[in-house]
Order: structure tokens, then sequence, then C-alpha cells
């Protein structure tokens, strides 16, 4: 279970990192209601523009908190990190359905979200 734990905290880190960092001003065929980049995403969901930095800084913050958690062995930094993290991902999940997203957009939101319970409740 320690082994499933540690990759789970990877996968959610190294995708967070990939999304915020590297692809927040590209399209994917994952941005809710086909937005060009991450600002275009919040604004089609409704959300004032206010919200990206915010929301970037808590994804990155709890991603990070992940990653420490692994050199440390901080349970508390992965608890707070996993459930703030799963937090967060039922509010992407959300959104998509706030615009009628196809199902497949809410896919990476949902699987974080059970990778996060993974790790906050094993």
């Amino acid at each position: 279970m320690d082994s499933l734990i540690l990759i789970f905290k990877i996968i959610i880190a190294l995708g967070i990192l990939n999304v915020w960092l590297l692809r927040f001003n590209k399209q994917t065929e994952w941005r809710g209601d086909a937005a060009a980049n991450m600002n275009e995403e919040f604004a089609k969901y409704g959300l004032p523009t206010f919200l990206v930095p915010v929301v970037g800084f808590l994804k990155l913050g709890f991603a990070t908190m992940l990653v420490i958690s692994i050199f440390q062995n901080g349970y508390h930094l992965a608890y707070i990190g996993s459930v703030g993290m799963g937090i967060l991902m039922i509010g992407a999940i959300a959104m998509h359905f706030k615009i009628n997203d196809p199902l497949k957009r809410s896919l990476p939101a949902f699987l974080m979200l059970l990778m996060s319970a993974v790790i906050a409740f094993a």
C-alpha cells in the first residue's frame, strides 16, 4: 500500500505541475468547454478572473505538500495536501457538470479525487 500511495502522490504532483505550469496557456482536450487556456476556462465556468491565481496557488501548494511528504514521511502534510486537493477536484468536477461538459473532461479531476482519497484515508 505504501508504494501505491507513493505513486499516487507523484502522479498528482506531476499532473498539477503539468497543467498549471507547462500547459497553462495551451488548449488541451480536457479543458472545460474546449477553452484555449486556463483563464478562458475559468471564464467559461463563470468564475471571476481573480480565482485563477488563487486556485493555482492552492493546487501547487497542495501538490508541493504531497511531494515534501514523500521525503519527510510527513503524514500531516500528506493528509492536508490530499484533502485540499480532493476538495479542489470536487470543485473541478462540479464546474465541468455546470457547463454540461462531456464526462470525459471530468475524468482527470475524478481520478485525482480518487487518488487523493486513497492518500488521505489509507
